[in-house]
């Protein structure tokens, strides 16, 4: 059940609402859970990201009668999945079912990655536009989106790990009709160039790189119908696209000191740069931030700042 009470207080007032610390409890377990340790930081986040952000997501879903789709937008290392955890835990507090679906749950099965890779051998990992079931997204989303439905939604799921980190479908998570459907992933939204520049910037190098970038970039028209169904995309924007690159090689430097298998600083190099070869962010996330409905850029030592319209034009 919306609570309207506690919306409309934390709406007005903010930290200074009778709301904020109940609020904040609710909050900082998950956070805690997130590697977020530090209590202060914890709430200066809620106030001034998370709980704005949430609001934002609210003051869409009362224009609606329906559920929400909203878009995250987020390459490597921006925190995207973190932002769905506590926005769901938010959302939550204020009275609305959520769900999130990523982009990686509609990756076509490892039988049919095996297919596609001997089509097309440059699809060497899994991620770039046509390696994902976009029918399978769109039929998730319709059910979303059908009147009044009693009728359990499967929500796919893609366990990394099969097949020696290859990643195959795993068991679907049943969810009733959520109020808001948080949808995110590195392209969610990201609309295919007309045009392409005289100078591609790195690693867009060779004349095999180019064509690698206009084929991917042919391949994104697929996604168009996905794309379609968003009623609002927030896009989370480094200062310098170049920072998911050492954000990947510190979350991997992790996961190895934990004694878990990590990517090498040259490999994880040269996966970033794949993507980048794929699907450029100066080439097609950075035009995303005139027509975003929100626009997170975050600095080198991950402080998060929410932009308003008339900062990005000025941009």
């Amino acid at each position: 059940m919306v609570d309207r009470d506690r919306i409309q207080s934390l709406s007005e007032e903010g930290q200074n609402s009778r709301f904020f610390d109940e609020l904040e409890q609710e909050v900082t377990p998950c956070a805690e859970d997130l590697g977020m340790s530090d209590r202060l930081t914890v709430s200066a986040n809620l106030e001034r990201l998370w709980l704005p952000i949430a609001l934002n997501i609210v003051m869409s879903r009362n224009k609606l009668d329906r559920t929400l789709i909203q878009g995250i937008l987020g390459g490597q290392g921006t925190g995207k999945s973190t932002l769905c955890s506590i926005l769901q835990q938010v959302l939550n507090y204020l009275g609305f079912s959520v769900a999130t679906l990523s982009i990686d749950d509609l990756y076509l099965t490892y039988a049919e990655r095996q297919v596609l890779r001997k089509e097309d051998p440059r699809l060497i990992w899994r991620g770039p536009p046509g390696t994902h079931d976009v029918a399978l997204g769109l039929e998730i989303i319709e059910q979303c989106l059908q009147e009044n439905s009693s009728t359990q939604i499967l929500l796919p799921r893609f366990d990394k790990s099969a097949f020696d980190g290859e990643g195959d479908r795993t068991e679907p998570k049943k969810i009733a009709q959520p109020n808001i459907l948080l949808f995110e992933g590195w392209f969610v939204g990201v609309q295919p160039l007309a045009k392409f520049p005289d100078q591609f910037p790195l690693p867009i190098a060779t004349a095999e790189d180019i064509q690698f970038a206009k084929d991917n970039n042919k391949r994104l028209q697929a996604y168009l119908p996905l794309w379609d169904k968003l009623d609002s995309l927030i896009v989370l924007y480094p200062e310098d696209y170049r920072l998911s690159q050492q954000w990947r090689k510190e979350a991997e430097q992790r996961m190895i000191a934990t004694g878990k298998t990590g990517m090498s600083d040259t490999e994880c190099d040269r996966f970033v740069e794949y993507f980048w070869q794929a699907l450029h962010p100066e080439l097609f996330i950075k035009p995303l931030l005139a027509t975003a409905d929100l626009v997170v850029e975050i600095t080198s030592d991950r402080v998060s700042t929410i932009l308003v319209k008339e900062t990005i034009e000025k941009n």
